[in-house]
């Protein structure tokens, strides 16, 4: 299998490039990927006016750049983001991400930081297998998760979110988009779009990828207000997104009672893929330390709240009534002052 791959450029003094892989478009042979390369760089082109061709050269699918991933379950794949918030990683590629496999095709959970991530993904996709790629689950909007979508929607995918991520990317999306081109650099997100979902999700959705049925379930606000879940039936594993963080301490973007609640709810069956952090082998060693953790988060912003402490106060207050966990999560410091100013927010309106 071969793929054409276009340097796509910025324009500017010193231009910004970066290779894309048009996965919309496999050839059996390095000959028709010669011939047809061209056409199919044209049209892309066509329909990313800001970019300008650089360069173009046919590639087998063994020397494109490959995600790590391995198999949590018969069918399941998963690759294991790094253990970090933006702004301590290299590259944004800190979410964990996902597919599985049936029997006619193939959906994807989680597209990844950029356009380049989700190119590696594609790439260890077709590594394992060839079915058609029917559908792309974005578990929320945040933009680890969800901005390397357009590769997906270029192989075939038909792309399915929670009823409210649309409105979530369009109105955060362009600025989340600006915030990591100013950390990474334009190369490393050139090709990048923020693309909105084909299918919204109110309560629930099966997706049958042949003998293999996908159940996705739409949540009220918790981590974010738009957070959706993949449960695998064949083999019991939750695909979790980013309503379960292990390792990384956990951001609240939506309700903190409402993700509390969440947890509340005893689930059985098989392993647990979180947002971030390992696989779990089941429900109880997912959420045991998030729960410790959102707990004490609530236990001290209302003690905060009942002592009068108005929110420039509360917030140092609440960091350290956490403090004793800092050792168990990564990126603690900021990320629970914000978490604090969160909570704080919301709670004070109860």
């Amino acid at each position: 299998m071969f793929f054409a791959v276009l340097s796509a450029c910025l324009a500017g003094e010193v231009p910004a490039c970066g290779p894309v892989t048009l996965a919309g478009q496999p050839f059996s042979s390095m000959e028709q990927c010669t011939t047809g390369a061209p056409r199919i760089a044209g049209t892309w082109l066509a329909a990313h006016p800001d970019l300008t061709r650089g360069g173009l050269s046919c590639v087998p699918l063994s020397d494109l750049p490959v995600l790590p991933v391995r198999e949590v379950a018969p069918g399941v794949h998963v690759h294991l983001g790094q253990i970090a918030q933006f702004e301590d990683s290299p590259d944004g590629w800190i979410a964990n991400l996902g597919f599985v496999v049936g029997s006619d095709s193939i959906a994807v959970i989680d597209a990844g930081a950029s356009r380049a991530q989700g190119q590696a993904l594609f790439a260890a996709i077709r590594a394992v297998s060839d079915k058609p790629i029917s559908h792309l689950v974005v578990t929320h909007m945040h933009p680890d998760h969800a901005f390397g979508a357009e590769v997906f929607r270029e192989a075939g995918a038909t792309i399915v979110g929670h009823a409210r991520l649309a409105d979530a990317l369009q109105s955060r999306g362009p600025v989340y988009l600006d915030n990591l081109t100013r950390l990474y650099g334009s190369g490393p997100m050139i090709g990048t779009r923020v693309v909105l979902p084909d299918v919204a999700v109110g309560d629930s959705l099966d997706i049958d990828l042949g003998g293999r049925v996908l159940t996705l379930t739409a949540t009220g606000p918790a981590h974010s207000d738009n957070d959706l879940t993949v449960l695998d039936r064949a083999t019991g594993t939750l695909f979790a997104g980013d309503l379960v963080f292990r390792g990384l301490t956990p951001i609240v973007d939506g309700s903190l009672p409402g993700w509390i609640g969440w947890m509340d709810g005893a689930r059985d069956g098989g392993p647990v893929v979180p947002g971030h952090g390992p696989v779990a082998r089941d429900w109880s060693e997912a959420v045991g330390a998030q729960r410790d953790f959102l707990t004490a988060l609530d236990h001290a912003t209302r003690d905060a709240l009942d002592a009068g402490l108005p929110l420039s106060q509360a917030v140092p207050a609440i960091v350290e009534a956490l403090q004793p966990l800092a050792g168990d999560w990564a990126s603690f410091p900021d990320s629970v002052a914000r978490d604090a100013t969160a909570a704080f927010k919301e709670l004070e309106w109860e």
